[in-house]
């Protein structure tokens, strides 16, 4: 049996480094500007296809629609709607 010995401050280093890792490969891949139907329910923490239809139609964020039964959600409008409808915290004195 081999075994390694190092110092405590590599081994935190190390365990860091492999944290950061593994959280990068879990979260999604948010580069591209447009998601599809289930991206974009995830990212409004809704569960209803009617519901993103509905803020589709009421134009409350924008889409694409390259083919017929193929719609697409602007990552950028999603992440608008969400900010212009936060809510800020109440200055209690």
């Amino acid at each position: 049996m081999n075994v390694i010995c190092i110092e405590e401050k590599a081994f935190l280093t190390l365990i860091g480094e492999v944290i950061k890792y593994v959280k990068s490969a879990m979260e999604p891949d948010n580069s591209d500007k447009w998601m599809d139907k289930k991206e974009a329910k995830r990212l409004l923490r809704i569960k209803s296809d009617t519901t993103l239809q509905k803020l589709r139609d009421e134009g409350q964020i924008r889409y694409s629609q390259p083919e017929k039964k193929h719609i697409l959600y602007d990552r950028d409008s999603i992440n608008a709607y969400l900010e212009a409808h936060a809510m800020e915290p109440f200055d209690i004195k």
